[in-house]
């Protein structure tokens, strides 16, 4: 099946245990005429029997459902025939732990129920379902799994001789900002466990997310990393041992002290964080301090902000293309001219400590 204009269809398979919100999503993405709904699953069995049949472009999972969840089958999907999938989560606190479980897996993407479990009125989710389904079904499916974490050494205090101290007279110590977002959960499970607890440096990652599901984030990486991880708040400050995480709706940015200061500023490349707020506002206090990485998302955030870095005589990389899941910013970022190294993902972190 074609649309107007000629183009192929995507085709979508939709996996709910709910009948009801079945027809809802169908409903939704055929009213969008750009994908062909090839079938509907009710449970995790069903989808993962209906992927191998059927051989969509593109899959939406529903998490919570009897016998098999949408973890499960995701992963017996990545197994058996490897297929994008966007969750459609609900926007809780448990929530979003169960879509990270559902990215570490190999999801894509995911999208929040606009009112829980069974939400009646998707049209206020319509744009972005479209988009990522859209999205995802040009991305490179792949499984977390992430490195084996050094032992977490004890946590000296900020000011000692420790891993906290600053490390320039200044009192500024390095800081290293990431810019990600499609396939970023799973791609920072790769990177963020793997540096080792003595990196000199501090970490700031601006990953696009709504508000809860950064916190989540923080959470799941702090557990499986040597580094402290935690969503970041006013008035922290980078520190080598210290990965900050930019609180979802909120733009990150610093004062002239290197104090973080998060902000409600309009929109940046559609998003809020955005990495390009962060970039810039890190090119001006940190100058050659400073370390910009883009990895794996849609559109160009990032890419405007390793070049502030870059001329201000900091280091810049971005992650390849066969290893990104949307080569979409890294391609961006690229394209600038500034990137000093170009690497695949499970060499961003060996490579860090030697910029």
């Amino acid at each position: 099946m074609k649309t107007p204009t000629g183009q192929k269809k995507l085709r979508v398979l939709v996996v709910d245990d709910s009948m009801f919100m079945r027809a809802a999503v169908a409903k939704t993405l055929t009213a969008a005429g750009l994908f062909e709904v090839v079938g509907q699953a009710r449970d995790g069995a069903d989808a993962v029997a209906k992927v191998l049949q059927l051989r969509p472009d593109v899959v939406t999972m529903d998490f919570n459902m009897p016998g098999m969840n949408g973890v499960e089958a995701i992963r017996a999907i990545m197994q058996q025939r490897p297929t994008p999938v966007v969750m459609f989560s609900a926007h809780t606190r448990q929530g979003a732990k169960e879509t990270f479980d559902a990215l570490a897996a190999g999801a894509v993407d995911f999208v929040t129920k606009p009112a829980g479990e069974v939400s009646v009125d998707l049209s206020r989710i319509q744009d972005e379902l479209v988009r990522k389904l859209v999205a995802a079904s040009a991305s490179r499916p792949r499984v977390a799994a992430g490195a084996a974490p050094a032992r977490r050494p004890a946590t000296p205090s900020p000011g000692s001789s420790g891993s906290w101290a600053a490390t320039t007279a200044s009192g500024l110590a390095r800081v290293c900002v990431i810019a990600v977002s499609t396939g970023g959960p799973a791609a920072l499970s790769r990177v963020i466990p793997a540096l080792p607890g003595d990196t000199r440096f501090g970490v700031v990652v601006v990953q696009h997310m709504p508000a809860h599901f950064t916190a989540a984030l923080a959470e799941r990486l702090d557990a499986d990393s040597a580094l402290t991880v935690k969503e970041a708040a006013d008035g922290d400050r980078p520190q080598p041992g210290l990965v900050l995480i930019a609180p979802g709706d909120r733009h990150l940015e610093f004062d002239d002290k290197g104090v973080v200061v998060l902000t409600d500023g309009p929109f940046v490349n559609g998003c809020r964080p955005a990495a390009d707020v962060t970039m810039l506002a890190a090119a001006r206090v940190y100058g050659r301090r400073c370390i910009g990485v883009v990895m794996t998302g849609m559109g160009k955030d990032g890419a405007a902000g390793l070049v502030a870095i870059k001329r201000a005589d900091g280091k810049t990389l971005a992650q390849d293309q066969e290893t990104s899941v949307i080569f979409g910013m890294p391609k961006a970022a690229i394209e600038t001219g500034q990137v000093d190294e170009v690497a695949p993902l499970d060499e961003i972190a060996a490579r860090l400590r030697y910029l």
